[in-house]
């Protein structure tokens, strides 16, 4: 089977998996997409587009964001698409079973979903064994976050001991302190705060760095709804204290005329088409703060190529997509692959 085929397969797929509930749905297709991954090559990449971030080589700009993965159960499967990363988590030291279904929604008349998953995942030492099994060469990702029942002034420990649990199967480390979805956890992204996670993680990779023989890079993913202060107050944080790079941005709790549109779905972040302009402004705005060499991953709202070309053209070095994958399927890759070499134009 051609990777064309392969696509073709996962456009008549779509429909009858978004009859499913979407936690159902997403489970299904990733199941599927492992049974079939074997039946077709590995998508070939133009490596003329390859990007170098934070010391690590990407074939390309375009990776798979954390939550589509969150056990590293289906890192090849995805990985044959034609990512040029994947991060997967969030993950926590110990396992959880996140907050109480339903807590995933479409929302498909404005292009977007609605979560409230709650770092659901099978904890660190599940997570590392996953990945050491798994074989996929392109660059490993790992999300990671604390245990809903740690308390905030102790969250660093569960960060650190992430670390340490998954530091020879990771390529890079995102720090999770901006999920909406963990009570609390955004209260992580100031100063003091943020402080008090990055400098044990720094002392403590420092320590693995000699025991593995690899310095694996350390990123903070922010969050969009941010305001000016506390915007400036974090990127001053950020370059204090020599972070290698950031991830903007994480979902969203919107604005009052958008959580009307998603009715009585309750509380949650949301992804997709809302998220664009904001995760646009951000990115933007850590392109003047940060400076022109300063690592950036753009996420949120990628739902096709000339998106994909606007995140880039306005600073990014990196790009991730969740739910233009999840409405869109392997098509989506496609479209911005395709687009890519466009950047000469």
């Amino acid at each position: 089977m051609t990777a064309s085929a392969a696509e073709f397969l996962a456009r008549a797929a779509l429909p009858v998996l978004q009859r499913f509930p979407p936690e159902t749905a997403h489970h299904l297709g990733l199941r599927g997409l492992r049974l079939v991954q074997r039946c077709w090559p590995a998508r070939e990449v133009d490596r003329t587009r390859a990007v170098e971030a934070f010391g690590l080589q990407f074939a390309h700009p375009l990776g798979l964001a954390a939550g589509f993965d969150k056990n590293g159960e289906y890192l090849d499967a995805l990985g044959a698409l034609g990512f040029s990363h994947i991060e997967v988590g969030t993950v926590t030291p110990r396992p959880q079973p996140g907050n109480p279904r339903p807590r995933l929604f479409r929302l498909r008349h404005i292009d977007a979903l609605l979560n409230r998953m709650g770092f659901n995942n099978r904890g660190a030492d599940y997570v590392a064994e996953r990945l050491r099994q798994s074989a996929y060469r392109g660059i490993r990702g790992v999300s990671i976050g604390k245990n809903a029942d740690t308390p905030l002034d102790r969250a660093a420990d569960d960060y650190v001991e992430c670390l340490r649990k998954l530091y020879a199967v990771a390529d890079y480390f995102a720090i999770n302190v901006s999920s909406p979805n963990t009570r609390g956890l955004r209260e992580l992204q100031a100063p003091d705060a943020l402080a008090d996670i990055i400098l044990p993680l720094q002392q403590e990779r420092e320590k693995l760095a000699k025991t593995h023989g690899k310095r694996v890079p350390l990123l903070v993913k922010i969050s969009p709804d941010l305001d000016g202060d506390g915007f400036r107050d974090l990127c001053a944080t950020m370059k204090r204290h020599g972070v290698d790079g950031v991830i903007a941005t994480n979902t969203t709790l919107g604005s009052q005329a958008l959580r009307a549109l998603a009715g009585d779905l309750g509380s949650g972040g949301f992804s997709g088409a809302p998220l664009a302009h904001g995760a646009l402004c951000i990115l933007l705005e850590l392109r003047r703060e940060m400076g022109a060499a300063f690592p950036i991953i753009a996420t949120g709202g990628i739902m096709d190529g000339e998106q994909a070309l606007a995140r880039l053209r306005a600073g990014a070095n990196l790009l991730q997509v969740y739910t233009g994958f999840v409405y869109r399927g392997p098509a989506l890759i496609t479209e911005i692959l395709e687009a890519l070499p466009r950047m000469a134009d």
